[in-house]
C-alpha cells in the first residue's frame, strides 16, 4: 500500500500561486500513478490532475489546464514526491486538495484509486 502525506496548502489572493507537495512511500510506489483531487464545501470530490509512474503522461481536468502543472520525482531512498504547481488561482479553486495513488493514470479521473492522503486546504481570496 502507498502512504501519502500532503503539504503546501494555505491562503492566497486571486491570481496568486501555490505549490502542493505529496510525499509518498510504499513498496510498489514506482509502478503506480499519482494524482490530485479536490473537494469544495458542499460539493463532491473531483479529479484535478494525474501523472503516470515515469512522469511521461499527465492529464488534467479542463478547468485547470494551462494553470496547474503536475510533476513527480524520486530520490535514491525510493521516497517519492508528487507536486501540483497552481498558478493564476481563482476563488473557485478553493477546496481541500487530496493526493491519491492509483494503478493506471487514465483511470484516475474515474476515482479508481488505491490510497488517499488526508488533504490540505487551499483558500483563494478575492
Amino acid at each position: 500500500q502507498v502512504r501519502l502525506e500532503e503539504s503546501g496548502g494555505g491562503l492566497v489572493q486571486v491570481g496568486g500561486s501555490l505549490r502542493l507537495s505529496c510525499a509518498a512511500s510504499g513498496r510498489t510506489f514506482s509502478t503506480v500513478a499519482l494524482g490530485w483531487f479536490r473537494q469544495a464545501p458542499g460539493k463532491e470530490r473531483q479529479f484535478v490532475a494525474a501523472i503516470n509512474w515515469n512522469g511521461e503522461t499527465t492529464i488534467y481536468t479542463d478547468s485547470v489546464k494551462g494553470r496547474f502543472t503536475i510533476s513527480r520525482d524520486r530520490d535514491n531512498n525510493a521516497k517519492n514526491t508528487v507536486y501540483l504547481q497552481m498558478n493564476s488561482l481563482k476563488p473557485e479553486d478553493t477546496a481541500v486538495y487530496y493526493c491519491a495513488a492509483g494503478y493506471a493514470v487514465r483511470q484516475m479521473p474515474s476515482m479508481k484509486t488505491s490510497s488517499w492522503g488526508q488533504g490540505t486546504q487551499v483558500t483563494v481570496s478575492s
